[in-house]
């Protein structure tokens, strides 16, 4: 089904603006839809002056359907249907008193043309389904009356009114409606919207009181209604708020009312939003505690390493400084991870600055016969936590295996050299290289029979833990060194 930009650049002369205006319609004329228990189809001017286009439709979700099946692309040419041509060429709201017949299903049909400044640049075709028309409740008129107005608001060019809302948490019709006159006294309040203020705390009726009165009083002791929220619950403009006190959270969105040009009153919306707001308070603090947690931990780690390299400085072995000097190192890969973790908003970790701080701790204790470059091409990306964390250890240690054995000395005099670290994401893969411009390995050389407890660590995370592979071999551009490559799978 096309796109109402893809119907009004393919049949119409509609410029960007009209268009911008036609989007800011359709992203709230639900609402109208609702209030008048009708189909809503908006009917673009064609370029040929020949007819019109369907461009965009919306169902009500307060009554029965008129349109079973969707019409957006569709075209009717002028004669067809007369009320689009009145409505369309006099600019005025045009109805008929004989409902068309559509499937053995009685269809009012009203059409309201929709303006920018002066200029009519499209018409709504509003169609309600009789086969569910009944005896008017006061809801029902009051719906109605509502719906009424802001055709004659749409057909002024007053509605919709500009600026952002929040649409995860707009609040629709059926959500809570209430209606105040240009005094804010209010006129009518739904079920749903009385509901919502007993649920703050009100024990009388909405229907007579003022509603900046009666919420003023609701609110926690010492909240003022400010200018802000005074101009949303008095209608004034076209605002959303969100009101709280220790029992109810509400979001409440004002639409004024303006007739002949004067402000006659207001349609206020509001949702209960009393537990979502709760889950989301429940999340803050969950991920606030699980930062904490990595937050320690980290400490944690850094004390645990702190105490090895004191441990590490008491042995006069070498090869047990070696080994101590290692286990520092492992232990601050982890740590660092959760460094990360414990900055982050969820159990994701932006790793191209795990990997840089991985390559630069390992560059930071290379030996002092040793001075080694590390440097990090293409991008890692965010990657889940369970992978992190062994990703991290795993290129530790192979950037650590090539500072140790990549670079002998070279003319009796320090040895130098670069451990170059790619990473290649594609569609659930990461493609990961640790490339030096070392002596390049041992002839025979078998990583599966090597002795290295840090390959067989790396081995066993890669495979094991990662589900990936692991190669060992000269580098693929034929230049002296070594390269290790690791292909592993990841979630996008």
């Amino acid at each position: 089904m096309p796109s109402l930009s893809d119907v009004a650049r393919n049949h119409t002369t509609l410029d960007q603006a009209d268009l911008d205006r036609l989007q800011l319609l359709v992203s709230d004329w639900q609402m109208l839809a609702d209030l008048s228990f009708a189909d809503l189809v908006l009917w673009l001017p064609d370029t040929e002056g020949l007819g019109f286009w369907a461009g965009a439709q919306m169902r009500p979700t307060t009554g029965p359907t008129a349109y079973m099946d969707d019409i957006v692309g569709s075209f009717i040419p002028r004669g067809r249907r007369h009320l689009l041509d009145q409505a369309y060429d006099g600019g005025r709201i045009c109805r008929e008193g004989d409902p068309e017949w559509r499937d053995d299903v009685p269809v009012r049909v009203e059409t309201i043309p929709v303006r920018r400044g002066t200029k009519v640049i499209a018409v709504i075709a509003r169609n309600t389904n009789l086969l569910g028309v009944r005896t008017p409740s006061r809801l029902e008129i009051a719906y109605l009356q509502s719906a009424t107005d802001l055709a004659r608001m749409i057909n002024d060019g007053i509605f919709p009114y500009g600026g952002e809302r929040l649409l995860s948490t707009t609040p629709r019709v059926g959500d809570g409606c209430i209606r105040v006159d240009r005094h804010g006294m209010v006129t009518f309040a739904s079920p749903n919207a009385l509901s919502a203020y007993r649920r703050m705390g009100l024990v009388t009726d909405l229907v007579g009181s003022r509603l900046k009165e009666v919420t003023g009083e609701l609110l926690h002791s010492g909240h003022k209604v400010d200018d802000v929220l005074a101009s949303v619950l008095t209608g004034r403009a076209a605002k959303e708020i969100e009101i709280e006190n220790s029992d109810a959270t509400l979001f409440l969105r004002a639409i004024p009312l303006r007739a002949d040009g004067q402000h006659v009153g207001a349609l206020i919306l509001l949702r209960d939003v009393t537990e979502l707001r709760s889950r989301e308070r429940e999340l803050v603090t969950k991920e606030a505690t699980i930062r904490e947690i990595h937050h320690r931990v980290k400490n944690n780690l850094q004390t645990v390493a702190a105490l090895l390299r004191m441990q590490g400085r008491r042995i006069s072995v070498p090869e047990g400084q070696a080994a101590l000097a290692e286990a520092v190192r492992r232990v601050g890969s982890i740590a660092i991870v959760h460094e990360t973790l414990s900055e982050s908003f969820d159990e994701h970790v932006d790793f191209d600055d795990v990997a840089d701080r991985v390559a630069a701790m390992v560059a930071d204790v290379s030996t002092v016969e040793t001075t080694v470059e590390t440097r990090r091409s293409g991008n890692f990306g965010v990657l889940d936590s369970e992978i992190a964390t062994p990703l991290a250890m795993v290129l530790t240690e192979l950037m650590q295996n090539s500072v140790e054995h990549a670079f002998g000395t070279r003319d009796g005099g320090e040895a130098s050299g670069t451990v170059e670290l790619g990473a290649e994401r594609s569609v659930g893969r990461l493609h990961v290289t640790v490339v030096d411009d070392g002596q390049g390995l041992p002839a025979n050389f078998d990583s599966e029979l090597s002795g290295n407890l840090g390959l067989s660590i790396v081995r066993t995370l890669v495979i094991g833990e990662l589900n990936g592979t692991l190669e060992f071999g000269p580098r693929h551009d034929g230049e002296p060194g070594t390269q290790v490559t690791l292909d592993i799978p990841v979630k996008e």
